[in-house]
């Protein structure tokens, strides 16, 4: 596909797109992890949580396929790797969701947020760029590295099916089984599958990750090039937008600086089309402080567990990982962690 093309302009042409599907979508169906959480902590309602069930089963479901018709080489994958993180993933995971909740929404969230003219956003992004670098080679990269990498262990795969020693087609089994089961606990809700706007952009987001799989791992594969390939994410690739923003001349536009922007794009366009576009301020310097914090948390918490709501919650488990089962697992309770000093401690 588009071989007269270099394999990253392919990758960065096909990311700005689905970015901007999935930042329409995102924002029209209100896809946010932070908002299904506190919908069904705080409302009772579990609709927006089964719209994320939903997505990450067609997202399951998806990469299988194209794992096994395909030729997507999950082996590859940045959350299959031999070495289970798990220090990084509990203690990045936890940063992640408390600086999310500080925030109000995650690192997705704030793109779809900026999008529809939020200046608060705009601030969040900034800081959670620059602090996700920082975790990758700057201040905090070596308080990173010190605390977490005696915190691993080698587990030769970090996939479901080849820690429990299943062939390729017991893997494909309990992919496929754990697929439908995300996908059969969102449908049993008659409220959930009557709310059209959640039922259809959990399905297209679904979708997208799956797209962005084939992207990094089909259509814009160069079989001379050794990087770790992936789907969609947030934390380091708003970072990498921000560098790509200062230094062009002397870097390459890839996936991730794509969808980042595409996302963007795709969020103003919606909100242009809803009549939804206005500017907004953060309220007095009080609100400035919980945002600067929580973006910082944010940045680092995202690198140190490789990966965001998204990442982790979608790209990664869509690869059946335990790696990044680790990490959601962190952020949701970093999350619940968060609210619970902004909300209940206060009521």
């Amino acid at each position: 596909m588009m071989d007269f093309l270099p394999a990253h302009l392919v990758r960065a042409l096909l990311g700005l797109a689905l970015g901007a599907v999935l930042g329409m979508v995102a924002r029209r169906g209100r896809f946010c992890t932070l908002g299904a959480i506190e919908d069904a902590v705080y409302a009772h309602d579990t609709r927006r949580a089964r719209a994320w069930l939903l997505a990450t089963g067609i997202a399951i479901l998806g990469t299988q396929l194209l794992e096994t018709g395909g030729g997507l080489d999950l082996a590859r994958s940045i959350y299959t790797g031999p070495r289970l993180e798990w220090g990084a993933m509990i203690l990045g995971g936890a940063m992640f969701g408390f600086g999310m909740a500080l925030v109000g929404t995650c690192s997705f969230g704030a793109l779809i947020r900026l999008g529809g003219g939020d200046l608060r956003a705009l601030l969040v992004l900034l800081v959670l760029g620059l602090s996700a670098y920082m975790a990758i080679s700057g201040v905090t990269a070596l308080l990173r590295v010190t605390i977490t990498e005696p915190l691993s262990l080698d587990l030769g795969s970090q996939r479901l099916g080849a820690l429990l020693r299943l062939d390729q087609t017991g893997r494909v089994v309990v992919s496929v089984i754990a697929g439908v089961g995300f996908c059969l606990a969102a449908l049993t809700s008659r409220a959930f599958r009557e709310t059209k706007r959640l039922l259809v952009g959990a399905i297209v987001v679904g979708g997208i990750i799956v797209a962005g799989w084939w992207t990094n791992g089909s259509a814009g594969f160069d079989e001379f090039e050794t990087r770790a390939i992936g789907s969609f994410s947030f934390a380091r690739p708003v970072g990498d937008t921000l560098l790509y923003a200062m230094l062009a001349s002397g870097t390459k536009v890839d996936f991730g600086v794509a969808s980042v922007v595409g996302v963007l794009l795709g969020s103003y366009a919606s909100a242009r089309h809803a009549g939804e576009f206005y500017w907004e301020a953060p309220d007095d310097a009080r609100e400035v402080k919980r945002h600067l914090l929580g973006a910082f948390l944010m940045g680092t918490g995202g690198v140190t567990a490789l990966g965001c709501t998204i990442g982790q919650g979608l790209s990664g488990l869509s690869t059946l990982s335990v790696g990044s089962m680790l990490a959601l697992g962190a952020i949701l309770v970093g999350a619940r962690a968060g609210l619970y000093v902004l909300v209940d401690r206060h009521t």
